[in-house]
């Protein structure tokens, strides 16, 4: 029973976290649907902004989506491999840390071939490269707010 309470306490988070990014992945997220509801958005908020500014800062938070999505998956794949404790002192391990950015990459790849099947949508490199960069802020940002509060 114990490894069932670590695993559902530590890999769970990890693989809801995954269905939520592969739901991001349908048809109904993509460019041509988000848009319809971020571009008036924007158009209430900047009323004066251009139609080319509107789609360029839909594609740019649509990205910064990748970003996030991938940032917090990697924490919850370090997470899920530290299985940290109340007060856990143990150093900073960038193996630990190599370990997340590998599940990252490989299903970031996964999501991408994913959506060559799914109209509307397109597999790129590019995204699984800012999918993955996404995935070393996060876990960058925590090292160095590690490093400053002296926990690592």
């Amino acid at each position: 029973m114990p490894k069932l309470k670590v695993w559902l306490n530590y890999w769970l988070p990890v693989f809801i976290w995954m269905v939520v990014i592969f739901s991001a992945s349908s048809d109904s997220m993509s460019f041509q649907h988000s848009s319809r509801f971020l571009a008036p958005v924007l158009r209430w908020l900047f009323p004066h902004m251009t139609e080319r500014t509107v789609s360029d800062m839909v594609f740019v938070i649509r990205k910064c989506a990748h970003l996030t999505e991938y940032a917090i998956l990697a924490l919850l794949v370090l997470r899920a491999v530290r299985k940290p404790v109340r007060n856990d002192a143990r150093p900073w391990r960038w193996s630990e840390a190599g370990w997340a950015i590998l599940l990252v990459v490989l299903y970031a790849s996964s999501d991408e071939i994913h959506q060559i099947f799914v109209p509307h949508r397109e597999g790129k490199f590019a995204d699984v490269i800012i999918d993955t960069s996404g995935g070393v802020a996060g876990l960058l940002i925590v090292w160095v707010i590690g490093r400053l509060t002296k926990h690592w």
